[in-house]
Order: structure tokens, then sequence, then C-alpha cells
């Protein structure tokens, strides 16, 4: 039987902390949740490796790195909504649930909202809520949100989500442009998002968010 818990301290010592995550929240949480039972049956034994734990074409668990830098660049503050956009089994939910006082995780994935419901409730993860809907709707009943995350990357972000940002909140994203990847951290001010470049990194963009080829006659 494996040592989950060793991979989970390897992960943090080799992954996470070397990547310039310090914060105690994000650590603790990398720590205390298990990365294993949050991926599909027979990947467990990749769930600790470092790189995305693919599920379909466009749909990944995004690697441990790329998610505590985007967790770090987000400086939760432990009152918070927060809105996670694709999080299928619900790994980053979990995570999150540790960092936010309350998670609202979209899945447009019928089988993955389940499974993710009762791996969350399993792990004790009870301020997250699951909302089955395509994940570029997002979940406005539940908003405003004071963070928006993303389990994956895009190429543009719809106006519906952004609208579900509140005035003063902060989201991230990874923006691909082909094979390369930039992280962009964005801050609502009025009806207007400002994105400033953080750091790079890449991962298969979402279902929806590519870009709408531009018109041409």
């Amino acid at each position: 039987m494996s040592d989950y818990a060793a991979r989970r301290r390897m992960m943090v010592e080799t992954q996470v902390r070397p990547s310039e995550v310090t914060k105690f929240p994000i650590i603790h949480a990398m720590l205390n949740v298990a990365r294993e039972a949050f991926v599909p049956q027979g990947q467990q034994e990749v769930a600790y490796v470092g790189e995305h734990v693919p599920l379909s074409e466009d749909r990944v668990v995004v690697d441990p790195r790329l998610l505590a830098k985007t967790l770090d660049l987000l400086a939760f503050e432990g009152n918070e909504l927060v809105l996670d956009i694709g999080g299928a089994y619900g790994y980053s939910a979990a995570v999150l649930s540790r960092l936010a006082q309350a998670v609202v995780m979209v899945e447009e994935d019928a089988a993955l909202v389940r499974e993710a419901t009762g791996l969350l409730s399993e792990h004790g993860a009870d301020n997250v809520i699951v909302h089955e809907a395509p994940l570029t709707e997002g979940a406005a009943e539940h908003g405003p949100y004071d963070v928006i995350i993303f389990q994956g990357g895009v190429e543009s972000v719809p106006e519906a989500l952004l609208a579900q940002l509140k005035t003063g909140g902060r989201i991230a994203a990874c923006f691909m442009d082909g094979a390369l990847g930039t992280v962009r951290l964005g801050h609502k001010s009025g009806d207007q998002v400002i994105w400033r470049y953080a750091f790079n990194g890449a991962a298969p963009v979402l279902p929806g968010f590519r870009k709408q080829p531009a018109f041409s006659l």
C-alpha cells in the first residue's frame, strides 16, 4: 500500500516550496488534502508526480505547482467567497475550502458533479457547493464572488463570469497562446478588470474558453 501522506510531504517539499510558495495556510492545505482521492480510478499513482493529471482532451487536474502558485498569487484572507471553475473531482475545491469561507465549484460534467459531491463530503469540505452548469456560465445565483479561479487554461474570459466578481475582487487565470501560457492576476475596479502578468504556466484550454475567431468579410 502506498504511503500517500509521505508523497504529499514530498510534493510540498520538492514542487510547492521550491516555487516560492511559503504561506502556511496553502502548505497546510496541500499537506492535508488527499490529492490521490480526487483523480480517476487507476490514476492514484500519478497524483503526485508534479504534472497535470489528464481527464480528457481538454480537462485535467491541474498540477500542484501551478495550483499552489496561483493560490499564493490570490492572497486569500480567509473570509471570502470563491468561484472555482472546472473543479472536476473536487481537489482544488477541497484545498480552497481550507483557505476561504465558502467555495462554489462549477462543473458541467454530470458524472464529475456526482463524484465531486461525494468526495468533498467524505473529506470534510462542508463549505463547498458543487454547482452543475456550463463552465462559461459560472454560478451567478451564489455570487458575487471575492475571488475567481480556473482549473485549466483560457484564451479569453466571458463577460458573464467577470460580472460575477465583486468590485475590488480578484481573479487569476492561465492565458494560453498556443503551447505557451502566462498566469495573470486581475483586479476589478468598477465594471473593469485590470490584468497584470504574474508568472509563466500552461494548462489545456477549458471547454468554451477559446477566443472566438474574428469575423471578416
